[in-house]
């Protein structure tokens, strides 16, 4: 190769000017921690703490403080309902539901000062009266009401039987009885007209069943 195509470095000579007396305390102290800041409690990390992660679901309240990425790392392998069966799951979620707390009734105890002095005015004119009847009225119309509570699957498949809303079991038996004599294909001579409302009929009874209203 032609001397004149060969490599030359610009640079030749580079010197890396050693640290001067306490640069390097100053290079590894970048990580130390402010004033009001706390350390990462994963092991070994000296970054401050940014983000706080529970310690268990048997300590409400306590917590464990970790940068950024250790608290991502802590939250991706984190489960609450962990060593829970379903059971237990669905009794945890319903408390959760609910504020995880007691519940107290808003009303005073019947042996209360007020409960007592309320009670010596009815009658007199001074306490409260209902000469209505309207909450009382109220009070009897909610504990009469029903308390199925039916979804669209069974009111349509109640509809399908000819039924009310509040049919009982005997009934809607009855009268899946009735109907399944009536479109049967050996009770109209072999007609098989009215086939698809019999297959609508046993859907129904069968929807009903599965919701044990039968």
């Amino acid at each position: 190769m032609s001397r004149a195509f060969q490599y030359k470095p610009k640079f030749v000579d580079i010197r890396v000017r050693p640290p001067k007396e306490g640069e390097a305390e100053a290079e590894a102290d970048v990580n130390a921690l402010k004033p009001g800041e706390r350390a990462c409690d994963h092991s070994g990390c000296r970054t401050a703490a940014a983000a706080k992660a529970p310690k268990s679901r048997d300590m409400p309240g306590e917590y464990y403080w970790f940068c950024q990425p250790h608290a991502a790392e802590y939250n991706k392998n984190w489960d609450f309902f962990a060593g829970m069966n379903e059971r237990q799951v669905a009794d945890a979620q319903a408390a959760r539901a609910y504020g995880d707390r007691p519940t107290w009734q808003f009303k005073a105890s019947r042996f209360a000062r007020e409960a007592a002095s309320f009670s010596a005015k009815v009658g007199t004119g001074k306490g409260y009266a209902d000469p209505f009847g309207m909450f009382g009225a109220a009070k009897a119309r909610a504990e009469a009401a029903p308390t199925r509570h039916l979804g669209k699957l069974e009111r349509g498949a109640l509809a399908d039987l000819d039924l009310q809303d509040d049919a009982e079991g005997p009934q809607i038996r009855a009268r899946y009885a009735e109907l399944v004599k009536r479109c049967h294909p050996d009770a109209n001579g072999g007609d098989r007209s009215a086939e698809s409302r019999l297959q609508r009929v046993i859907k129904a009874y069968k929807t009903l069943q599965k919701a044990k209203l039968v």
